[in-house]
């Protein structure tokens, strides 16, 4: 039985359609020079705890402080000097300063004149917003869902049927697009849609994406046409 046309294109927002110009590496660098100490760890290590703490976590700047803390603590240092290193990283940090990944704005445009579009990110609102309003393109998204707050985090399938429902669509008649294989083809697949892989890293592992695109500009061009 051939697949239901795409109807509704839901896209995640950051390392997918923008990305900051200034690296979590970079301002972990910055903000240990800030404190008075030599970076003794680096944004990978920060993902390794992100989940560990994210569902205890009041906002992104006391999730960040409790990661610090323990990678600090990890370290054989002083808890209290991984929170301070992380008041100096969000005093750093510029949420309006991202630029579009390359094909961003051609895929996001092109699409939305044949199809309904929305965002569905994790991240608080706040912050998210800011990255948004500095896109050219954020006006071609007719709903943004902020997965974390406005309905459980991804993979949760709640997200991607909150935006749908913002849109009118059915998860039978959607794709989302994405560069997580844990948070956005897993949660599509929950939701029931089909996934489009931003690939970059290697194979995807145990999740098998509908799709795989190496750049958003492969979108102008829709693989599930």
């Amino acid at each position: 039985m051939p697949a239901e046309p795409v109807e509704t294109v839901l896209f995640d927002l950051d390392d997918t359609l923008c990305e900051y110009r200034r690296s979590s590496d970079d301002l972990i660098d910055l903000a240990c020079e800030a404190v008075g100490v030599e970076p003794f760890f680096g944004q990978a290590e920060y993902e390794t705890r992100y989940r560990e703490f994210a569902d205890e976590s009041e906002s992104v700047r006391d999730l960040r402080e409790r990661c610090f803390a323990a990678i600090a603590a990890d370290r054989g240092r002083d808890p209290a000097l991984g929170r301070d290193i992380a008041r100096a990283f969000a005093g750093e940090r510029d949420h309006a300063n991202v630029r579009p990944l390359p094909g961003a704005q051609e895929a996001v445009e092109t699409l939305a004149e044949r199809h309904r579009v929305g965002v569905v990110t994790n991240g608080a609102p706040g912050m998210q917003r800011q990255k948004l309003a500095a896109l050219p393109f954020a006006g071609a998204f007719e709903t943004v869902v902020h997965a974390g707050y406005d309905a459980p985090a991804k993979p949760a399938a709640d997200p991607f049927h909150a935006a749908l429902g913002d849109l009118d669509g059915h998860p039978d008649r959607a794709v989302h697009v994405g560069n997580s294989l844990s948070s956005d083809v897993a949660g599509a697949h929950n939701a029931g849609l089909r996934s489009v892989w931003l690939r970059q890293s290697d194979g995807p592992g145990d999740h098998r994406p509908h799709f795989t695109v190496d750049g958003l500009a492969e979108l102008a061009t829709p693989p599930w046409e």
